[in-house]
Formats: C-alpha cells, structure tokens, sequence
C-alpha cells in the first residue's frame, strides 16, 4: 500500500526555542526539537516531561462524586458490608480490579470483599443480569464496578430495586442520562471538572484509591506499588500517554522492572522479558495479550486470580496456564483472520466501499477484534467483524484516522441491543435480522463521512535527519522521552537521497526482507537498517540510485556491543 508522508519544516520560532532548550537542559537539537513540536515549550513544560513526579498528580478529589463514594465505601467497610469488585474481562478491567482489591485486601478488609468479571461468551460485556444475581444471592449490597458501567442504566436500577448499591468507575462516554449509582467517576461526564480526562479504566480505580487513601491516613507509597497494573491498563487500552499517564506509566514501568506483583513477575519470566527493562512495546505485544487471552479463550476470572497472586511458584504455573491460551488464541487469529481475507480479497464489493463489514456466524467471538485490527491495518479503511454468540451477532470494530467509529455505530443504535467504545475502536450487539439494514446504513455513514484522501495511510514524520547526526547521544536523549506511545509517540524521521552501500541484501525465510547498508552524502559512515516486507525495492535499491527512507531509529545489541539499526517504515523511489 502507498502511504502518504506528512512531513513539514520547522518554523523559525521552533527553531530558536529549540536552541534554548538544547543549551539549557543540555540536550541535542533534534530532541529539543521534538519537545516543541509536541507542545512541551516552557521549561516547566520540559521539566515535567523529562523528569515526571507523582506530585504532578491531580487531587482525586476534583472527580465528581468522588467524596460520596468515599463516604459510601467507608460505610460499607464500616458495617461490614459484601462488597463486590466488578471489572470488564479485558486488560484494563482485569488490572483494574486486580487493583482496587490489593489495596483494600491489604489494608485488612479481605474479609468482606468478592470479585467478579463477567464471561465474555455468557454475558458479554459490561454489567451483567447474571453478575447482579450473583451479587444478591451472596449478600452483598455494595459494587464498585471498574471499566464499565456508564451505561447500565437499567442494570444498576435492577440492582438498586435489590438494596444493592453501585459506584462507577468508568472512562467511556456517557449517554445524556446517567444511571442511578451512588457515585458516578468518569472525567468524560457532561458536568466534570477534572484536569485530565484520558484515564484508563485501572487508571480511575488508582483515583478512587488514592482519594481513599488520602481519606483514611494511609500511606501513599501501599499504593504506589500497584502502578505496575496502571502501566499494564495504560499501555494495553491505547490511552494517551500525556499528563497523568505518563506519570503513570513512568512509574508504573520502573515497578515492572525492578519489583512487579507476583503475577506479572509470572508473566514477565515466561515473556522472556526477565532482567529486562520493560517497556510499552513489551507490554502491548507480550505481556497484555496473555492477560487478554484468559477472556478471549476462557475467562477473565483467571487473568485476576494470577495478578493476585501472592506465592511466585503458584503464578509461574498459573502464568504458563495463560501461555497457553494465548498460543491457542494465536492460531485462531489467524486462522480467522486467513478467513477474512479470502472473502474480502478480490471481492469488488469490498473494494467499492469505503468500510469493511464482515460476518461469519461460526468465528471465535474472542478474537474478532484482533481481527478487525487486522483488516484495517492491510486495507486502510474502518473494519467491523460480525459474529454469532448466545443467539445474539456481536461485533468488534477498528477504525482508522479521522473517522470515529464509535459516532457512525451510534447512527445506528435504534438497530442495536447494545453498543460502547470510543474513536477507534468499538463493539456492537445485535439482531441478526437487523444485520443488512446496520451494514447499509453503516455504509452509506461511511460514505458520507470519509473522502479518498483519507483512505491513503499517512506516515506522520517528526524531522529530517542526515546520517551524521546519527549516533548514541542522539539515541540516548531520545530514550529520555519514554514512555512512547499514543500522543507521545516514539519519533519517526527520514532522510532523503540515501543509497545503497553496495552491500544490502535479502534476508529472510522466503527473502521478503531486505538487510540495508546506507550511505548518504553528510558522511562516509555506513548505517545499517532492516527493511520487513519490502523486498519488492529490493531491484531499485541495487541499481544504486537515490531513494528516501523513513524510519525510527532502534537499539542492537550484540556481544555487550550496542550499535543503532534504522527500522525502515516506508521506502520511497524516484520517479524517472
């Protein structure tokens, strides 16, 4: 696929700042760059960017009824009440509640305390009939429900007409009604003050726990200790890793390194990531997909009885438990995905519009949504895969930049039994009757809310780079600004006119990748650089003429040596 490079030139004002910067905080110039590009222009900006402090953290209390679920969970704890601890089967809901009930576990109230995650397959998601009934035959009258919630409107007045009492913690959006809960925390309500309102789901827990802390006398750094989970929900659930997130995920990765909780210990050994500094990337491809794969495959139940953990013999086994379905969850993605392409490929249907609606009654409703990652990672446009569970189709949708696919399945919620998400990604349930009428109008949305350019993948390029600038004080200021990830991304730069070397190669099982050598005209220096997927350059690149490249720049190390390899992310030739 052709992609589409957007890359503009520093302004004069950039420049001068940048400069500034690189002298006051000693820093190279591409770097100090970068932090003006992004918006880190003062040296507070800076300060609080390069060096994050759990002081930075807002006052839990500015939360709308933040001090009515204080008042209620401390009367429950006060009369000995049941409470349950009800979380989503997802990573950041399994995190959360893991979460929310270490904390008061450790502060001596186990006694009094359940949790439950709902199955994705018998109940689906969110607050569940099943999981309330649970709630009243085992007595208890207070839920605090994490990462869902917003909007059971229903659900929470079944369980109100019971005598049980809900508190929400929730970071999707709210519909205009809210449901009737004791205390209702989601920065993303109408009438919320809240300086920051991109928390994950386990991030609100850690605000309702700190409030709680703060209103009890406890000590902050009990707390601290669980911003492993944080790190894990942050970089699992794709949320912005800007103000209060990176403060997080600054924190919340070092405790992953150096002192993890004994489930995630398990998991990071049978990751290979032991004695490793552990990052986003880490946690996004290896870590979080072995908690997922406990509700994608059986139930999410499992994923917090291992982040609760407290015997390390006992996590390790249990982590090999999740390795499992993980690698069962693996060969159904692509099996499914494998699936997919072949009703979409070729198929002018698919091709005419502008987004992708698959259905196939006998998928596995766990990995639809990777596999609707997968869609529109390869064709560039918003993907919804349609399934068939509990007599009911389910959906999970991806979408692609500009276009919220989150409002496009609200224009058609009178066809839905349930719907949530955000912009990017979102899951439908519905009538199978209704399937051709959500498909057309979903289209038709499409259609109207999308033009050709957008169809074309950009490539966001922070700067243009010549090899000479290349080196290890670079690479090491760029590691000053981890944690990368949405909002934050790791840079992405290019240099223009670079040619072979005379020595790239194809490398590879079936030679589709291709190992460059480079050189450029800023020096006699030889870059090296791995290309995945592009051999089809691989002709040009040989003839030895001009090409541009884009590229983040990576660590390797080999034989206690480290050298920098350019990952190539686009190849672009010349005309003739």
């Amino acid at each position: 696929m052709t992609s589409k490079w957007n890359y503009q030139l520093p302004t004069n004002e950039q420049i001068l700042r940048q400069a500034e910067l690189a002298e006051k905080f000693r820093l190279s110039l591409p770097v100090c760059l970068l932090m003006v590009q992004r918006g880190i222009i003062s040296d507070e900006d800076v300060r609080q960017f390069l060096s994050p402090s759990l002081r930075d953290l807002h006052d839990p209390f500015l939360y709308p009824d933040m001090e009515k679920a204080i008042e209620r969970l401390n009367k429950a704890l006060g009369n000995k009440e049941k409470i349950m601890i009800y979380g989503d089967y997802d990573v950041d809901g399994t995190t959360a509640v893991a979460l929310v009930y270490k904390f008061l576990e450790q502060n001596s109230w186990k006694s009094n305390l359940d949790y439950y995650i709902p199955d994705r397959y018998d109940e689906g998601y969110g607050i569940s009939q099943q999981g309330i009934e649970y709630a009243r035959e085992t007595g208890v009258t207070l839920i605090i429900a994490l990462d869902c919630g917003i909007k059971a409107i229903d659900k929470i007045a079944y369980a109100k007409s019971l005598g049980i009492d809900f508190i929400v913690c929730d970071h999707h959006m709210p519909d205009e009604i809210l449901p009737d809960a004791v205390a209702i925390l989601d920065a993303k309500r109408l009438d919320s003050t809240y300086p920051y309102e991109h928390l994950s789901g386990c991030g609100v827990g850690f605000k309702f726990m700190q409030a709680f802390a703060a209103s009890n006398g406890l000590e902050f750094s009990r707390l601290k200790n669980l911003l492993d989970l944080v790190a894990v929900s942050i970089a699992s659930d794709i949320v912005p890793i800007t103000g209060e997130n990176r403060v997080m995920a600054h924190f919340g990765l070092k405790q992953l390194t150096h002192n993890p909780g004994k489930g995630l210990k398990g998991i990071i050994d049978i990751c290979g990531l032991s004695g490793k500094e552990i990052s986003v990337t880490d946690i996004v491809f290896k870590i979080g997909p072995r908690i997922n794969a406990s509700g994608r495959m059986m139930n999410g139940k499992e994923a917090v009885d291992l982040l609760l953990e407290k015997d390390f013999v006992t996590a390790k086994g249990k982590s090999e438990n999740i390795d499992q379905y993980n690698d069962d969850r693996r060969e159904l993605d692509k099996k499914t995905t494998d699936e997919a392409y072949l009703l979409i490929d070729g198929n002018q249907e698919f091709i005419d519009e502008k987004i992708i609606i698959v259905f196939n009654r006998e998928w596995h409703k766990g990995v639809i949504g990777i596999v609707a990652s997968r869609l529109t990672e390869k064709y560039y446009k918003p993907a919804i895969v349609l399934t068939e569970s509990n007599g009911f189709i389910s959906g999970s949708a991806r979408s692609i930049t500009g276009f919220d696919i989150y409002k496009a399945i609200e224009s058609c919620k009178d066809l839905l039994e349930n719907f949530g998400g955000h912009t990017f990604a979102a899951g439908v349930t519905l009538l199978e009757e209704n399937i051709a009428s959500f498909k057309s109008r979903l289209e038709k949305y499409a259609d109207e809310h999308t033009i050709e350019s957008q169809m074309i993948q950009t490539l966001d390029i922070d700067m243009a780079l010549k090899f000479s600038e290349i080196n290890l004080t670079l690479f090491n200021d760029i590691k000053k600004m981890n944690p990368f990830g949405p909002d934050n991304a790791k840079p992405v730069f290019c240099s223009f006119d670079v040619r072979d070397a005379g020595t790239s190669k194809l490398v590879g099982k079936e030679l589709e990748h291709i190992k460059l050598e480079l050189v450029d005209d800023s020096c006699d220096t030889i870059m090296q650089a791995i290309a995945f997927g592009m051999h089809r350059h691989n002709d040009y690149i040989k003839s030895g003429q001009p090409f541009d490249i884009c590229y983040t720049i990576e660590e390797n190390n080999y034989n206690n040596t480290t050298t920098l390899q350019l990952l190539i992310k686009d190849i672009r030739i010349k005309e003739n």
